[in-house]
């Protein structure tokens, strides 16, 4: 039998060899098990292959077919929900208002409830000279309902801004028929204007007024409930909540009232709050649940988020919707979110016994909103100029349980790795052998000795 002769040395060479050979694999097997709570059971796929837009912030619905992009330079655009739909028709083009560019320009979208009746449609926009955001009231004409009288518009609220940046943008109606409104905290590094925590000023906070009645001169009149109403400190009355840095993105969960929040971080931490009336959510004391502007802070009084994550996972935020559609029945009941800079999108799970939030898809995308349907399907909003949808992946559903495995967009994925040679014992072994030649011989052949066998 022919047997290769190996000296001492070249022995100690092979057995490290196979020992990094084990700690790499170790390694990479404890990588696979951090992932392991990841679904990748979902695609992102295009929905409307014959549609782009420019700079879209914003997709809504008011409660039909329709679906109306928000376009930041200034347009919003209606396409119907049809996948096979290849045109848009403008529903409202203020271009010439609109102070457009960074993260400054038309940015929210919100219909009456009787808009079906009324024609009733608000946004909010950010001007110039003096640069402002403003919140104001327009109707369709009388004669097409997708197109609006762009004459018709009325100011109900304007609020002055500091800086460019952290204007929020978002209007919402809730079950009760007002209108919230979502507030940066006015911009430039760090709140240097400590507005996040002033109750004097309407910017880091989301704002909740009546826009069908008027009083004291405003087009609006604020709600009785309101936290601050009838207060002798000066604080606005308009303020549902405070202490946000740059709300981007906020939705109902109408079957619990819940009002879902995705607030920018600073450097560090994004995060997601529940907001409640009179709530206190920390900016600038706090970015997540951890001190921003000392080491040790007081967090007393605030409410902290229900989900926080670092910038090893994302950079910016992008609030979403709990899901309520028919399409993805894994998803049902639970708050589909992502983030712009890592373009990731998970799924959480809030309730009193258990959080659990999972990774559902991993994209390329610059995710700059989500919308729903009029029956609750989901869309994301590319920065791209594209529209995409959210579907389960049913090949995958085949192979992996949709609570225990992954894939995601990228192909890097835990599925891959758990598939993969390193995982496999036999593949260890073979590997370690063949680098361990490899290196004997590279040995043998820097000495000038003879590979031979007796």
């Amino acid at each position: 039998m022919k047997l290769l002769k190996v000296t001492k040395a070249e022995m100690t060479v092979i057995s490290v060899t196979v020992l990094l050979v084990l700690v790499l694999t170790g390694i990479l097997s404890s990588t696979n098990s951090f992932n392991q709570n990841v679904e990748t059971n979902y695609d992102i796929s295009v929905a409307f292959p014959n549609l782009s837009f420019s700079r879209p912030v914003g997709i809504f619905n008011a409660d039909d077919n329709r679906l109306f992009v928000v376009e930041q330079v200034g347009i919003i655009q209606i396409i119907d929900s049809s996948e096979s739909n290849d045109s848009t028709k403008v529903f409202l083009d203020i271009q010439d208002q609109v102070l457009y560019g960074g993260e400054q320009g038309l940015l929210g979208l919100a219909f009456h409830p009787e808009f079906n009746s009324n024609g009733l449609f608000y946004i909010n926009y950010v001007a110039d000279e003096p640069r402002r955001t403003i919140v104001s009231e327009f109707r369709i004409m009388d004669n097409d309902h997708d197109l609006a009288n762009e004459s018709s518009e009325v100011i109900i609220l304007e609020v002055l801004q500091p800086y460019s940046n952290h204007n929020g943008g978002e209007i919402l109606f809730a079950s009760d028929g007002y209108l919230y409104i979502a507030m940066g905290d006015g911009g430039g590094s760090g709140d240097p204007d400590k507005n996040g925590q002033d109750r004097t000023t309407l910017l880091g906070a989301i704002l909740r007024i009546d826009i069908d009645s008027k009083t004291s001169g405003n087009n609006y009149a604020i709600p009785n409930d309101n936290p601050f109403v009838g207060n002798l400190e000066g604080y606005r009355e308009e303020i549902f909540a405070y202490g946000l840095r740059n709300p981007w993105r906020m939705s109902f969960d109408f079957n619990t009232s819940s009002l879902w929040v995705g607030d920018v971080g600073q450097n560090s931490y994004e995060e997601i709050d529940i907001v409640e009336n009179g709530g206190n959510y920390g900016w600038n004391i706090q970015e997540g649940t951890h001190c921003y502007i000392t080491l040790d802070c007081d967090s007393s009084g605030l409410q902290p988020p229900v989900w926080e994550y670092d910038h090893s996972e994302g950079t910016s935020i992008t609030g979403g919707y709990v899901y309520y559609g028919t399409k993805i029945p894994s998803l049902y009941t639970k708050y589909i979110y992502g983030d712009y800079g890592s373009g990731k999108i998970w799924a959480l799970t809030v309730n009193s016994s258990n959080t659990e939030n999972i990774l559902i898809a991993d994209s390329t995308v610059n995710i700059a909103s989500f919308g729903v349907s009029y029956n609750g399907e989901y869309y994301i909003c590319g920065y791209d100029g594209i529209i995409y949808t959210l579907e389960e992946n049913l090949d995958s559903i085949d192979t992996f349980s949709t609570t225990d495995h992954t894939t995601t967009l990228k192909t890097n994925t835990t599925a891959d790795f758990e598939s993969g040679f390193f995982d496999n014992s036999l593949g260890i072994a073979f590997s370690s052998l063949l680098i361990s030649l490899i290196i004997l011989l590279k040995i043998r052949q820097r000495k000038k000795e003879k590979f031979y066998v007796k």
